[in-house]
């Protein structure tokens, strides 16, 4: 096949759909395989990492190193550089994409599917998860430092119990945030959406704590960063919910939505709640809301059917994706038609 990609579609569809609708499609699987098999690439050629080293740099400049009230200066301050940064992230990932489209068709798929993977990681999350109930086998210092790698929380009181539930609920939390809803930016958006949206996610995680963090105060110079990843991620978290329920053959609906309401957060309860009932069991973060009560608590099998579940997940996101890339390929033909 030694034609170009943008030579395989009618003209009449404008886009990176006309130019590469079939390496999108195979990028999805494609990047999944390698994500499988290779994990993640150095730091050094992570986006990812460039993209919290640009965002801790500014932070330093932007937040407050005391407590201040109401500071609206601090708010859009942050907010233009949060514009500035994702549409720096934009305009280089709609570049490196409209160059990779040119390419001949399998070197195009190819390179799409080697800049989407570090854009989302399932095998990092999986492996990290399951390492927390291996070092609680061995003390529960050691499983609270190996929670402490994925959580902000502080893990020092936590039980053997909590420990897990807590592991079981960043699974289930980072199953969107990781893999589904980089994909279902990408699916609507391409490489722009996906590497908007990781941006957007990692300058929540760095910027968008409700107080003092790292020596700095985030409440006003982090809230645009958090509003603006809460409606990112409002469709991608209850897409997760929903296949969440499917692979864990039925969940009723309405129990999930009350469960999913019981966190301040507007989405990480939606992919929790769901796992929870999905298990029957019980997860809670002290003080804070508790899901699914009446299940039992969390054992070291559940850990590992989590895992299970979410790789069930990650594999049906590929027809979803799917999915959405035709409906939008569909769309576009019709606008144009």
């Amino acid at each position: 096949m030694n034609m170009p990609l943008h030579d395989l579609w009618p003209a009449m569809l404008p886009g990176m759909w006309a130019a590469g609708w079939l390496a999108f499609l195979l990028a999805v699987p494609l990047a999944l395989a390698v994500d499988y098999l290779l994990g993640e690439p150095p730091a050094a050629w992570h986006p990812v990492v460039w993209m919290g080293k640009a965002l801790q740099w500014w932070g330093d400049r932007l937040a407050p190193a005391v407590p201040v009230a109401r500071d609206f200066k601090v708010f859009w301050r942050s907010a233009l550089v949060w514009y500035a940064l994702a549409a720096i992230v934009l305009i280089v990932a709609w570049g490196i994409q409209h160059l990779v489209l040119m390419l001949h068709a399998f070197l195009a798929m190819a390179l799409l599917a080697l800049l989407l993977k570090p854009l989302l990681a399932w095998r990092m999350l999986h492996d990290e998860v399951l390492a927390v109930d291996v070092a609680l086998g061995q003390s529960l210092p050691a499983g609270r430092a190996q929670l402490a790698r994925l959580v902000s929380r502080d893990v020092s009181a936590l039980t053997a119990g909590q420990v897990r539930e807590s592991a079981i609920e960043s699974l289930a939390e980072n199953l969107n945030d990781s893999v589904v809803a980089p994909l279902f930016w990408f699916a609507l958006l391409g490489l722009p959406g996906a590497a908007l949206y990781r941006f957007a996610n990692t300058a929540d995680a760095m910027w968008g704590y409700p107080g003092m963090r790292g020596g700095r105060y985030w409440q006003w110079a982090g809230k645009w960063a958090a509003r603006a990843d809460d409606v990112l991620s409002w469709v991608p978290a209850r897409i997760t919910a929903l296949l969440l329920a499917v692979v864990a053959r039925g969940l009723p609906f309405s129990t999930l939505a009350r469960q999913a309401r019981k966190t301040p957060s507007p989405n990480s309860g939606w992919p929790m709640a769901a796992m929870a009932l999905a298990l029957n069991v019980r997860l809670a973060k002290p003080g804070v809301y508790t899901l699914h009560s009446k299940g039992r608590r969390a054992g070291p099998l559940d850990t590992r059917r989590a895992a299970r579940l979410g790789t069930q997940v990650v594999l049906a996101m590929v027809p979803v994706v799917a999915g959405l890339q035709l409906l939008v390929l569909v769309g576009v033909a019709w606008a144009h038609a």
